[in-house]
């Protein structure tokens, strides 16, 4: 836990106090949204288990993200930007927009950032890009919980609509059983057209 404080403690030895983790989930699928999630935590927060999304077991992870979300000192907010808009933006722009509306949404005013991995171009508030970073601060790895939990909800959701696709699985990455729904039907509306073999796909369906 101490050594995951080191980017807060070195921002608050800074001056800055309202200090807030960003991460997203969903960069590399081919369908579905990218989300990401921005985190801050009171100074009384002590939820075990806070780690690097990837490294928990789903279960593990899901019990996690409610302790996070349902915990009174923990502030947070969620941007997700849906598929069209990534076709039409690219990811990494998709996905500092979605970074940008996280911090918007929070219930209160950051004044700095610790981001997964990115720098925030436009961003009116103090940021500080950090590469592996949901390894490294406990409040980016909160962020990547609340963002991977909340794109699997999303994902498990569009699998009611589209159940041939098996979303509920592999939540849009190209995974073989997804890859092989992709050849036989097509692509939905939630695959990303500029994104290879999706684009193949529709080619193949069109014609």
């Amino acid at each position: 836990m101490e050594e995951k404080l080191f980017y807060e403690r070195r921002a608050r030895a800074r001056g800055y106090s309202a200090i807030v983790g960003i991460d997203e989930a969903g960069r590399g699928p081919l369908a579905g949204p990218v989300v990401a999630a921005a985190c801050h935590l009171g100074k009384d927060v002590h939820i075990s288990g806070i780690d690097d999304s990837k490294k928990l077991t789903p279960a593990r992870r899901k019990v996690v993200f409610t302790a996070l979300v349902e915990h009174p000192d923990v502030k947070y907010g969620v941007g997700i930007v849906d598929a069209r808009m990534i076709d039409k933006v690219n990811i990494l722009q998709a996905t500092i927009l979605a970074m940008m509306q996280a911090v918007e949404k929070m219930p209160m005013m950051p004044d700095y950032l610790l981001v997964d991995g990115l720098k925030l171009p436009n961003s009116p508030i103090p940021s500080e890009k950090i590469i592996k970073g949901d390894c490294l601060s406990l409040l980016i790895a909160a962020a990547s919980i609340i963002a991977k939990e909340t794109r699997d909800q999303i994902m498990d959701d569009y699998h009611k609509e589209w159940p041939e696709y098996g979303f509920d699985t592999h939540k849009g990455y190209g995974t073989r059983k997804h890859m092989e729904a992709l050849t036989a039907c097509g692509p939905c509306p939630i695959h990303r057209e500029t994104f290879e073999p999706v684009k193949s796909a529709l080619l193949t369906h069109h014609n």
